[in-house]
């Protein structure tokens, strides 16, 4: 993530608590695993790495990481709105993209492969819903408004409006994919 502003900093945070549920107490927003990650996470991405508060909330994020399974490092580009359903066994690559709004389940990898036409690392649009057990690897681009169905393996680009589904993953054109999956959006 890259350093922002105190307010725009403010708003993804608000953004982000707001999709859990629609709470609107950041103290409440708390209590959600997910959403306590994140927080630090941005809060960490906001000072610089040797800054005072860069330390202590880098100290805070590697802790939740150890505690709650989830290895985010502070650099990953994430969009505001990001939700983490279920904690334990989600890594993400650093140099992944993920856009706003967009929903994460357990046990997933969001990961770059290292050799062939698909090194690199993965770039997620918006709306994205991204089931338990899910893979995606290489430097593909998922387009907006999909849902990745638990289970799947994505190493293939994408399109938007989209379902995947199964190894080795099939898509299925589908408008409004995740209608019902992806709720309390702050607009």
């Amino acid at each position: 993530m890259t350093r922002t502003t105190k307010s725009s900093i403010r708003e993804i945070i608000r953004a982000d608590l707001y999709r859990y549920g629609g709470l609107t107490s950041i103290f409440k927003g708390k209590r959600e695993p997910g959403f306590r990650y994140m927080y630090f996470l941005r809060k960490a991405a906001q000072y610089k790495r040797e800054s005072i508060p860069g330390i202590y909330y880098r100290l805070i994020v590697r802790r939740l990481s150890h505690k709650f399974g989830i290895q985010i490092p502070v650099i990953t580009s994430i969009g505001k709105g990001f939700f983490i359903g279920h904690f334990g066994a989600i890594v993400i690559s650093a140099r992944a993209k993920i856009g706003e709004n967009c929903n994460i389940a357990h046990s997933t990898t969001i990961g770059q492969t290292n050799r062939g036409k698909l090194k690199g690392h993965p770039t997620i649009g918006n709306k994205v819903w991204i089931g338990t057990g899910s893979v995606i690897v290489g430097k593909i681009s998922i387009g907006d408004n999909v849902l990745i169905a638990p289970n799947s393996f994505v190493n293939m680009d994408v399109p938007d409006n989209s379902i995947v589904i199964g190894n080795p993953a099939k898509i299925i054109r589908k408008e409004n994919a995740t209608d019902g999956y992806i709720n309390n959006i702050l607009e």
